[in-house]
């Protein structure tokens, strides 16, 4: 391993660096989940949900959508 990242879908990327710290809803092909975005990496996100982390790899997500609160 070199140490570069490739960075396989930028677009994505940057959309969900401006979801960061939202509530949002991911579908992923495992199924999906409801939380806040902690935190977006290049390979992954952190979905804070119940007060517990889940590590979602980004090439496993299918749709996101952030989730207005009332």
């Amino acid at each position: 391993m070199n140490g570069n990242w490739k960075l396989s879908d930028p677009y994505v990327y940057e959309s969900l660096k401006s979801l960061q710290n939202q509530s949002i809803a991911v579908q992923t092909i495992r199924g999906s989940l409801r939380g806040t975005l902690k935190t977006v990496m290049p390979d992954h996100v952190v979905v804070e949900m119940g007060g517990s982390p889940f590590y979602v790899r980004t090439e496993q997500i299918i749709w996101v959508q952030p989730i207005k609160e009332s």
